[in-house]
């Protein structure tokens, strides 16, 4: 009977398989050339309640209506910002009306968003916003329109920004689990959790500077869209003031509590014509084609060896597109677009490598998005102009590398042993079964210490700085964009689309498009991938562990054990 229901689940996942394959061939194959008409004095609505990221999956299963997969709710950054310039330029768009329930992105892309819908207003076009609840990303966002409306239920998570850092040291002495530790940096904190239960004072002040440099740009940002003094800003945070819908409004928080209906029975005073920001991303804008190209080249995700994909950054991958874009003659200026926590210091050496190679034929511009950290600010810091947002994590300019040893949890909790035979009197070394002696630990510590020096070098030549500075400002040390910017480096507070204008200019283009790079992969390559995602997501949601902890986990535990990584994840809310 067992074998029976196991070979009929089987035949059965069969079919399901083949008849979602039939689906995709059918949404995809079969061209679709059905035109968008915009009628005059439209309002576009747009409704960000997908996870907007630097770049998507080709994966074509999203495109199936009714089918829900992991890659389905995922929008590219530059899909929206295009789309808001697109709309500023259109004259029969008259305004955007914002739903922003749901809303999932990083602080620096709303920022980049944000801005987008500032330059929108100039044009005198209106912006209104409406949510069930906002978050303290959201109402940052919704901020900048001329209406904001709030659910009569609804409510303001408005109470500043705060970290929580899990510590483990203890639970692994319990269970007999030692992790040894090798690092440069007393900022360098991505380690503490295994050496420490509490944080370091290092590691405090950091956090503690970055936190409030996110909120200074957050709260001087609707202070002035709102005209709520700073100081009443921070009076209303500490005393949890926007504690229900009334006192959203009599604080100057939101204009007026209305149901979305209501608020689309006004919207329709102006114009009955409402198109959804999905259609109007078909609508094709009125463009020259220039025979000029800035290639956009993505890094986004933790940084390993080997390939890469959408949301992970590996050093063939990467490397294949600098090349492409370096010896395209029709490709003028590079953008290189940096999300990225760190991860392999070997692999970042290998792309900082290809990138200054890459530098002799084309200006580089680097944008940084949320992250531009550890292995991430290593192969940013040679370009010509280093763009990043007020609030990117940037620098974390440090080296670590961790060996566990199980040793007591096998031997003295599970009753298991490993005995061995080595050729060679450290042949063992690495194993994870036993404890490092000092010589090895000195070994390793003068390996991080090699690869630290080759960084504050790469760092010191990139940004003309002595060593010494870099050093003082690097030990691991995490620093705002405003910070960053203070002590040299990037260039200038800006988005994307600024770092495309710059590296326009810097190559003296006056017409330009841009192709992104790496090229997607194939649809139903990316199909199997989109499947076998499912797996990893069932156990994601069986332990409750979000997709940048997931990540977080798997890179620390990755083959490169030398890593230039983040100390910590922040996601914000």
């Amino acid at each position: 009977m067992k074998k029976f229901l196991k070979n009929t689940f089987s035949r059965l996942l069969s079919i399901i398989i083949i008849f979602i394959f039939f689906l995709v061939l059918v949404s995809v194959l079969i061209p679709k050339e059905k035109e968008i008409i915009v009628k005059k004095n439209s309002i576009l609505k747009i409704k960000l309640d997908k996870n907007i990221l630097d770049r998507t999956s080709g994966n074509p299963l999203p495109k199936i209506e009714g089918l829900s997969f992991s890659t389905a709710d995922n929008i590219e950054l530059k899909q929206i910002l295009d789309n808001i310039e697109k709309a500023k330029l259109d004259e029969r768009i008259t305004g955007i009306y914002l739903n922003l329930s749901g809303l999932n992105a990083g602080l620096t892309n709303i920022e980049e968003i944000r801005e987008k819908l500032l330059e929108f207003k100039k044009t005198g076009k209106f912006i209104y916003s409406y949510s069930e609840v906002y978050t303290q990303l959201s109402y940052y966002l919704s901020s900048v329109s001329d209406s904001i409306f709030l659910n009569p239920q609804g409510m303001i998570e408005f109470n500043g920004f705060s970290a929580g850092v899990l510590f483990y040291k203890e639970f692994l002495d319990k269970i007999g689990y030692d992790v040894q530790v090798i690092r440069h940096g007393k900022f360098k904190s991505a380690v503490e959790p295994y050496m420490y239960n509490g944080m370091s004072d290092e590691n405090r002040e950091q956090l503690e500077k970055l936190l409030n440099s996110m909120s200074d740009v957050i709260n001087e940002g609707v202070s002035k869209q709102r005209s709520i003094k700073d100081e009443k800003i921070n009076e209303i945070i500490n005393n949890l003031q926007l504690n229900s819908p009334q006192a959203c409004m009599e604080l100057n928080f939101v204009d007026d509590l209305r149901y979305e209906d209501e608020v689309l029975s006004l919207l329709q005073e102006k114009s009955k014509n409402l198109i959804e920001f999905q259609k109007y991303l078909d609508v094709k804008s009125v463009k020259s084609i220039s025979e000029n190209k800035i290639a956009l080249i993505y890094a986004t995700g933790a940084i390993n060896t080997g390939k890469g994909s959408y949301n992970s950054i590996g050093s063939e991958t990467t490397v294949k597109a600098i090349r492409e874009a370096a010896e395209d003659e029709k490709v003028k200026a590079i953008v290189f677009r940096v999300n990225s926590p760190g991860g392999s210091a070997l692999a970042s050496d290998i792309i900082l490598r290809e990138l200054n190679l890459a530098k002799q034929k084309k200006k580089i511009v680097v944008s940084m998005g949320d992250y531009a950290a550890s292995g991430g600010y290593y192969i940013s810091c040679n370009a010509d102009k280093i763009f990043a947002n007020h609030t990117t994590l940037t620098g974390s300019i440090g080296v670590f590398g961790i060996l566990p040893n199980s040793k007591r949890l096998l031997n003295d909790k599970l009753g298991v042993y490993i005995d061995t035979v080595n050729t060679h009197k450290y042949s063992d070394l690495g194993r994870g079964n036993r404890r490092l002696t000092n010589f090895e630990l000195d070994v390793i510590q003068e390996s991080v210490e090699d690869v630290y020096e080759t960084f504050i070098t790469h760092v010191s030549e990139g940004r003309g700085m002595s060593k010494r500075d870099v050093d003082n400002i690097g030990q691991g040390r995490v620093w705002s964009g405003i910070d960053a910017l203070e002590i040299g480096l990037i260039d200038e507070i800006g988005g994307l689309e600024d770092a495309i204008v710059s590296a326009a200019e810097l190559s003296d283009l006056e017409d330009y498009r841009v192709v992104s790079l790496p090229k997607k992969t194939d649809e139903i390559e990316e199909l199997l991938k989109g499947l076998t995602m499912q797996q990893n997501v069932f156990f994601q949601e069986i332990l409750n562990i979000s997709d940048e902890t997931f990540k977080h986990i798997k890179l620390l535990n990755s083959g490169d054990k030398i890593q230039a990584i983040l100390p910590y994840i922040i996601e914000v809310y």
